[in-house]
């Protein structure tokens, strides 16, 4: 009987290419050490920023070192770790790129949660289909590369470039544009803002009583999700009228003077090049464009950017309170390329050893086949002792363990003297 072949949970089609796609940068987005409950919250919600290349459902233990992240990463072709730590001063959030950095540290001066966001919005945003794509990143306010722009910022520019994928005009689908992720540098207080929006298509030049009959908005009522017009004689009356008249005698409400109507403005309006969610968003057709923001918000403060990772941190390339003369950074460049020739050195060591074992360990199996049967049967006895020899040489074997290991040779002697030989039967042809 042919096996059956599981489907159910394999990607097909372009989902699956997608997932393959190696190119595409993945994250770790991990908490470190004890950061309480608002962090942990932010974890949370950063996750959800950059899903759906991110393990959005990592499972973190008290035990967890960051060592182990570092490690683990370039078996599962995560690019990027991100980890927030809080310090007695504020949180702090490390940019990692994987594998031999550089590692951006900021400061956390404020930030809200997702949570917070939508709370305060007037149009709360519910978490739905937006999250299967990757967001599109906007870096506003950077100053351009000069004399007098800080030397930092293009490595800064570069370091949330890399986070995101890179767009491609000819692949990319206008379906799959559903969020933005800005960040935007602070010229004054020398500050990066980051903020998450989820892009919305209204209908242009229209009120909002016409657009709620072309969107199918719906009141929420007893009997169930209906439009209301109970209370009206005429249709006229509920789209055209102004709010608050009791009736056409009142005057009507044009698009041009609605005050509810979304994107009046020229400069918000688009043409969509292609089919877009939702009802109505086809091709050709006139649409305003709007960002609704759903959070986490961040205000961070560059604080250093090192070379290579943590654990094996380089030279220093920027500090924002730290500011040493040539000659100290002539001194610890020094420092850092004694330590790496160091554990170049080491390194090599090791190949070394490890070469030579299996030299060894080949040569004495090539002489084991050379010889008869019964030192074939000896062979274990030599990969034992060869695994031996990496353990600890000082440590010995007590009297009484080789007295016990004496007599248990001697009961397994007596044992084969006294074992009786087996008879063999032989059935002749009847």
């Amino acid at each position: 009987m042919a096996r059956r072949r599981k489907t159910r949970t394999h990607l097909k089609g372009e989902a699956a290419k997608d997932a393959s796609d190696s190119s595409a940068p993945k994250s770790f987005i991990i908490k470190h050490g004890q950061v309480g409950s608002s962090v942990s919250q932010l974890v949370r919600d950063m996750r959800k920023v950059m899903e759906p290349n991110t393990a959005s459902r990592l499972k973190e233990r008290n035990r967890n070192k960051l060592k182990d992240y570092l490690t683990l990463a370039p078996a599962l072709h995560v690019t990027h770790l991100l980890a927030f730590t809080l310090t007695d001063i504020a949180p702090s959030f490390r940019i990692v790129r994987l594998s031999n950095g550089p590692t951006l540290s900021f400061r956390v001066e404020r930030y809200s949660l997702m949570k917070d966001i939508l709370n305060t919005s007037r149009r709360a945003r519910s978490i739905g289909m937006e999250y299967l794509t990757p967001p599109l990143l906007v870096l506003a306010s950077f100053p351009p590369p000069g004399p007098n722009a800080p030397p930092h910022l293009p490595l800064v520019m570069k370091a949330f470039q890399s986070l995101f994928p890179s767009l491609s005009p000819q692949n990319l689908t206008l379906s799959s544009a559903r969020r933005i992720v800005l960040v935007a540098y602070n010229s004054e207080l020398g500050t990066l803002d980051f903020r998450h929006y989820i892009i919305t298509i209204k209908p242009y030049g229209v009120s909002k009583r016409v657009r709620r009959v072309l969107e199918g908005a719906t009141v929420k009522s007893s009997t169930g999700s209906v439009l209301d017009l109970g209370n009206e004689k005429d249709v006229a009356d509920f789209v055209l009228r102004k709010r608050g008249e009791p009736g056409p005698d009142g005057g009507y409400e044009s698009a041009a003077s609605s005050a509810e109507s979304v994107a009046g403005d020229d400069g918000d309006a688009v043409n969509l090049a292609d089919d877009y969610v939702g009802r109505n968003n086809k091709k050709g057709q006139r649409r305003a464009v709007r960002l609704d923001e759903v959070g986490p918000r961040l205000e961070l403060r560059l604080v250093k950017i090192t070379e290579g990772v943590p654990g094996k941190e380089g030279g220093v390339l920027y500090h924002e309170f730290v500011k040493k003369s040539k000659k100290e950074i002539a001194a610890q460049n020094a420092v850092h390329a004694a330590k790496e020739k160091l554990r170049k050195e080491r390194r090599e060591e090791q190949e070394r050893n490890v070469a030579s074992k299996k030299a060894e360990k080949t040569k004495n199996g090539k002489g084991v086949h050379l010889e008869s049967n019964e030192d074939e049967a000896g062979n274990d006895d030599d990969d034992a002792d060869a695994a031996v020899d990496d353990w600890d040489n000082e440590e010995e074997i007590t009297d009484g363990e080789e007295s016990q290991l004496d007599e248990a040779e001697e009961s397994s002697d007596d044992e084969e003297v006294q074992r009786p030989n087996k008879k063999v039967k032989v059935r002749g042809k009847g």
